[in-house]
């Protein structure tokens, strides 16, 4: 009987066994830093695209800068609203020429007196003499209203502000003649001397 049972046993422990089983992979937690780091990857590229279109949808064109000269002519023009103030009609036109000259020439003519800026003027060769001789003028008459308490008529408002508008039509960038393919091969051949 104790083969017997032992025999059954054999025959239950032999339907027990069974194959090896592969090794467990346990994860160490690098797969999901990997997978993180594809995840921030995707949401940056996401937020970046998203951003480019919408600075595209709403991109406001870029508006040229307005030239001196023709600032300079408009703020003349605002002025005369004043010509019936002589102090801030003064001030208006005289502030506008100064900073004319400093944008056009890269004068430091509000930073300074007038003394000072003439001295400068002088010095320079940007404008001719006539103009630094009527700037010259125009400023002083300019100081005389403004320091002086010298309250002149709209006449003299007036030339002040024609020699204001003048410096700036005189001293004003001229455009450079248009110049092309075409215009040269319609232009006759220069004279040759012989």
């Amino acid at each position: 009987m104790a083969t017997n049972q032992s025999a059954t046993q054999v025959a239950a422990s032999a339907k027990d066994i069974r194959d090896i089983k592969p090794p467990v992979e346990i994860p160490t937690g690098w797969e999901w830093l990997w997978w993180s780091l594809a995840a921030l990857v995707l949401l940056a590229l996401a937020v970046w695209a998203w951003r480019r279109w919408q600075r595209r949808r709403t991109q406001v064109p870029v508006v040229p800068p307005v030239p001196a000269h023709v600032r300079a002519r408009q703020k003349l023009e605002e002025a005369l609203a004043l010509i019936g103030q002589p102090k801030p009609f003064v001030i208006s036109v005289s502030d506008t020429a100064r900073f004319y000259l400093e944008e056009r020439f890269n004068f430091r003519a509000p930073e300074r007196t007038t003394e000072e800026f003439l001295h400068e003027l002088q010095r320079t060769e940007l404008v001719t003499r006539d103009q630094k001789a009527s700037l010259g003028d125009f400023l002083q008459s300019c100081d005389l209203v403004k320091f002086a308490k010298y309250e002149p008529g709209e006449p003299e408002l007036r030339v002040l502000h024609g020699s204001a508008l003048r410096l700036v039509e005189e001293t004003e960038p001229q455009p450079a003649p248009p110049t092309t393919e075409g215009d040269a091969a319609r232009r006759p051949p220069p004279a040759t001397v012989q």
